[in-house]
């Protein structure tokens, strides 16, 4: 039976799935400090711990409200306090499904890369530990052993992680210094964690965390899809008690379809955070991008770096380059090292360059968005099926809405190279002849001079990558093992803009009110891209591809993309108008 909290919002929750049905299972509570001596091996292949390291097991986390989180605290030997790095996660500190099956040598991470230590996209203690750190992997609220309900972001996820950064800085082995760090949710709960500001906290470095779960996951553009979240996430998570409904059938998707209190709560107040932040992105992440971004602007900055990777990111989580750079970071806010960090350009982005080798890594950039960025607006055709820079004469063009093989496709040769860096957006006069919404879908790619769509393959070992290409599906491959382009996608009905947090490249959708549609009467539409940067070069085909259903990267198995079959409300015929009088557009950012 699906019961509620006292608190406002109103949180809808329903039973967890049992630590029973775990396989492997869950493991028990088992209360100890062992010595983990230096040269024992923890995992088949994996690297020889280089320190003995004290793990605590099981240890008792007191939250303000009384709840009991459980933690495996791993410190180095013989050091009276050192600063700690808290992991807040939802998918098992040890043990586990999750850890068992998300290994990260699976995606490309050589074995030895890793001591074994490490839960699933959190940072290793084997490495840490050598260099005089703490790593605490605590079961999130409601998840594993940990007592509580497992709630989704928001401010009550904030105040008990924020709760847990604090706990671990009062422990005498600590200095009082606290950073957290990981990956995806392990990422994304950081943001609220760090705007709670906890005393102990002196710095965050978020991993692909998206700071918007509506727009950025759940509703984007409007549009409910919770596979991935359904038959991706939630459904290996295990617990003792209850866990927010967030499927697709559930109460809270049912109640609050607009974006409301329930919503508004789950995006974290990032201009509260006061703590310096080493922020991680790539263009490649079909579920972070945009929100990870979003959330770098509106920090403080001089004391926020961005990195923008250009590989999958569990592979550049453990590169020894990667983790020197980030305890460089570390180094200087807990522990005062005079390393110079300052000088740390605050931007470094990588330019891809799909279906080639020429990547542009780590460039020095002063700020994000590119200041220098000019836009080009390239007009649709619905005659020729054409992008091109003049306003073309009027022309429409019809396709069935709720047919998973129809699209309509216009594109551009290009004449000379270009890069493309930021976000981009489509104008669009569209109509339904047969109903009163409909739900779009938009990609941007590149195509060889011989038609074929042009890949960025995430994937750093050549027999991967080779894996990776065998998995195409009419010329589309996996989403976060592979990148074509930027994709977005809009429902009608939501076209209602913010004005004031809206911008030519950035369309802000308020997503407060349904706004249906006459049969048949064209309406003008904003549908934003998420960022990209991505080379184009002479003779290279750019195409924008719409229609009625998913035409980005596929979702793959585990993995995030366009699931093709989203329920959706198309109904019939979708209209596209374009030139004079119906002038329908693709905006891009274009660096010289």
């Amino acid at each position: 039976m699906v019961q509620h909290t006292p608190t406002d919002p109103v949180v809808s929750f329903v039973p967890a799935n049992p630590l029973a049905d775990s396989d492997p299972p869950v493991p028990p509570l088992d209360h100890r400090t062992i010595v983990l001596e230096a040269g024992s091996i923890h995992h088949e292949g994996a690297r020889p711990l280089d320190v003995d390291i004290l793990l605590e097991q099981d240890a008792a986390v007191l939250l303000r409200d009384g709840t009991v989180l459980y933690a495996d605290v791993y410190r180095p030997v013989g050091e009276a306090a050192v600063p700690a790095i808290v992991v807040y996660t939802p998918y098992g500190k040890r043990g586990g499904w999750w850890n068992e099956h998300f290994y990260a040598t699976r995606f490309g991470v050589p074995a030895d890369a890793l001591s074994g230590l490490q839960a699933v996209e959190a940072p290793d203690p084997g490495y840490w530990c050598v260099y005089g750190y703490a790593v605490v992997v605590i079961d999130a609220a409601g998840t594993g052993r940990s007592g509580g309900d497992a709630v989704f972001m928001g401010s009550r996820s904030g105040r008990n992680a924020a709760d847990a950064v604090d706990w671990v800085g009062e422990q005498a082995w600590c200095t009082g210094r606290v950073a957290m760090s990981g990956n995806s949710q392990l990422g994304m709960i950081q943001w609220a964690a760090a705007a709670e500001r906890p005393r102990h906290l002196a710095a965050i470095a978020p991993w692909e965390g998206a700071s918007d779960v509506y727009r950025d996951a759940l509703l984007r553009g409007g549009i409910p899809d919770t596979e991935f979240n359904d038959h991706g996430v939630t459904v290996t998570i295990y617990g003792q008690g209850r866990t927010e409904d967030t499927s697709s059938a559930g109460a809270n998707l049912r109640d609050h379809p607009l974006f409301d209190d329930y919503w508004a709560d789950k995006v974290a107040d990032v201009s509260r955070i006061e703590v310096p932040a080493y922020v991680l992105a790539s263009w490649t992440n079909p579920l972070h991008t945009r929100g990870t971004l979003a959330a770098f602007r509106a920090l403080d900055p001089a004391r926020s770096w961005l990195r923008v990777h250009h590989e999958q990111e569990w592979i550049d989580f453990a590169d020894p380059r990667r983790l020197h750079d980030l305890r460089r970071f570390l180094d200087r806010y807990l522990k005062d090292v005079d390393n110079d960090w300052e000088a740390t350009p605050r931007v470094r982005l990588s330019v891809l360059d799909p279906g080639g080798h020429g990547d542009v890594v780590d460039r020095a950039e002063r700020g994000w968005p590119l200041a220098r960025a000019r836009t080009r607006t390239l007009h649709l055709d619905a005659a020729s099926m054409t992008l091109s820079d003049a306003v073309a004469p009027p022309a429409e063009i019809s396709y069935p809405g709720d047919d998973l093989t129809a699209s309509v496709r216009f594109s551009l040769v290009a004449d000379r190279e270009l890069e493309i860096v930021g976000s981009l957006a489509l104008r669009l006069w569209v109509a339904a002849e047969d109903a009163d919404d409909l739900d779009l879908f938009a990609a941007v790619y590149l195509e060889s001079a011989a038609g074929e769509r042009l890949h960025h393959i995430t994937l750093r070992d050549p027999r991967a990558r080779e894996g990776v290409r065998r998995m195409a599906v009419d010329g589309r491959l996996p989403g976060m093992l592979a990148y074509t382009g930027p994709v977005g996608r809009l429902r009608a009905s939501h076209r209602a803009l913010d004005a004031q947090r809206s911008s030519e490249l950035e369309p802000y959708l308020s997503h407060v009110e349904e706004q249906p549609l006459t049969p048949g009467v064209p309406v003008e539409v904003a549908l934003g891209l998420w960022p990209t940067a991505m080379l184009v070069h002479a003779g290279e085909r750019l195409v924008v591809e719409l229609a009625g259903h998913p035409v980005g990267p596929l979702s793959g198995d585990n993995h995030p993309g366009g699931w093709l079959e989203i329920p959706t409300r198309n109904r019939g015929a979708h209209r596209l108008l374009t030139g004079v009088g119906n002038d329908s557009v693709l905006l891009l950012p274009i660096v010289d």
